[in-house]
């Protein structure tokens, strides 16, 4: 990919020790819930892994012969195992804020469990896959008719053909407020990257929104 170099290696949640959230003996932190979501194969689990500070929990199962003919492989022919329920990983932001990520499972079969993820989430990273580009207009369709603040961020697999934001953008059929940036899912920092892009959205948003009731008219 794209983004790595010297300091910067794949990097698992693993191998960083957590940082302990409300030390200090005050109240709780406050947990905000980011949604990772996208295709099947787009690069879910990898980035949750990647940029959690805890052992991340995964569902990935193996893919079956009956599986691999329901969910095609085209362009992603090296996956052997897929999300069947969630990813969990945790961030700890402050001793005020926790950030929990759940990734959410790419086949059709199994986006029933998207609404229930999405109860109480703050936002989410749309990730597209330039290879299969057209599986993440679910996700997009999905977050924008509940009016949920997402970005996309294009996961550049190695081999695939590199797009510039605009192109995917307009591919996609984003509004100009909606941000797109690189990202490689393997990395922690490009994936702590696409996350802090997603929350100067949502603080964008906010700020509009706030300004909007202040005035009267509507956001």
């Amino acid at each position: 990919m794209a983004y790595v170099d010297d300091c910067d290696a794949p990097a698992s949640g693993r191998d960083r020790a957590a940082v302990p959230a409300g030390t200090g003996g005050g109240a709780p932190p406050a947990t905000l819930k980011i949604l990772v979501a996208g295709g099947f194969g787009a690069g879910k689990t990898t980035f949750v892994g990647a940029v959690s500070e805890i052992e991340p929990l995964s569902t990935e199962e193996l893919l079956s012969k009956v599986g691999a003919g329901r969910d095609p492989l085209h362009g992603v022919e090296e996956k052997t195992t897929t999300t069947v329920a969630l990813d969990f990983g945790r961030i700890t932001l402050d001793e005020r804020h926790v950030l929990y990520l759940f990734g959410t499972p790419g086949q059709h079969r199994f986006w029933f469990l998207w609404e229930e993820l999405c109860a109480g989430a703050l936002g989410a990273v749309v990730l597209a896959d330039t290879r299969r580009l057209a599986d993440c207009f679910p996700a997009v369709d999905f977050f924008e008719r509940r009016g949920i603040g997402f970005i996309v961020a294009v996961n550049e697999f190695d081999g695939g053909h590199r797009y510039g934001p605009e192109e995917v953008r307009e591919a996609v059929g984003l509004g100009p407020e909606v941000p797109v940036v690189r990202c490689d899912a393997r990395l922690a920092s490009s994936g702590t990257g696409a996350l802090a892009a997603l929350v100067r959205h949502l603080l964008c948003m906010s700020a509009v929104s706030s300004s909007s009731s202040e005035s009267g008219e509507p956001p």
